[in-house]
């Protein structure tokens, strides 16, 4: 008799949320309206033009959501710790804020200022330590 292994296969990834507030409040509505109401025909054009922008980040990382408050939410997805750490290099040199403008100036449709690009230490530790907490148990 032979017993069978089961395997099980899952993805795992961190959120990284940072919070950007623009110059322009009314800049904030279009892009958040722009990126959550548009035709499935239009989300695959625009999706294209944000990969593209987000290309510098890897593929590791991906846009999840962004949402209005106070100001823009911006969701990104990590899938490793590589990436993690990668996005965080991409927000102390200033390329990640670049990235965000020029993303929500597509979608905008006018130049938009990011003036403050927010991501709290806690938030990135968090995701550190998530990825963390995973070596050494068998991933598939």
């Amino acid at each position: 008799m032979r017993a069978c292994a089961h395997v099980y296969v899952c993805n795992v990834s961190a959120i990284a949320a940072l919070v950007a507030e623009l110059e322009d409040s009314a800049a904030e509505d279009k892009v958040v309206s722009q990126y959550t109401d548009v035709s499935a025909n239009e989300k695959h054009q625009m999706r294209e033009k944000v990969d593209e922008l987000l290309r510098p980040l890897g593929f590791e990382t991906s846009l999840l959501v962004i949402r209005r408050a106070n100001s823009i939410a911006v969701f990104f997805t990590c899938l490793t710790l590589s990436a993690v750490m990668s996005l965080r290099d991409n927000w102390c040199s200033g390329q990640l804020r670049d990235i965000i403008e020029k993303l929500f100036t597509v979608l905008a449709g006018t130049t938009v200022t990011v003036r403050r690009l927010t991501w709290l230490v806690t938030d990135y530790e968090r995701c550190l330590l998530f990825f963390s907490s995973l070596q050494g148990k068998q991933t598939v």
